[in-house]
């Protein structure tokens, strides 16, 4: 896991052609915008999350937000668990997100 402030995600993200993005907030946080093209998976619904994580190539590249980077963080630490290579976790989140959002 590699934590990248918002302008290394843009970047990194614009460069990135196995570029996976994962939003792990709640159902009600994702209503307030997402960052595009970005995964929903609720870090608080665990099996659901681990189900989806299962069935994900662990080679690509996984950028990971949540409000404010402590759950990102969290999931970035469970999928290097589970054995994926490449997870970075965007410092500040969501919540210091200035970029394009859907």
């Amino acid at each position: 896991m590699k934590d990248i402030t918002k302008q290394e995600w843009k970047e990194l993200t614009a460069n990135d052609e196995n570029a996976v993005i994962i939003d792990v907030r709640t159902a009600d946080e994702v209503a307030e915008g997402m960052i595009p093209n970005a995964l929903h998976h609720d870090i608080f619904k665990p099996q659901e999350l681990m189900a989806a994580l299962e069935k994900m190539d662990k080679s690509k590249n996984y950028y990971i937000y949540c409000r404010s980077g402590g759950r990102s963080g969290q999931a970035c630490q469970i999928m290097n668990q589970m054995g994926f290579e490449t997870t970075y976790n965007l410092l500040g989140g969501f919540g210091e997100w200035d970029g394009d959002t859907a």
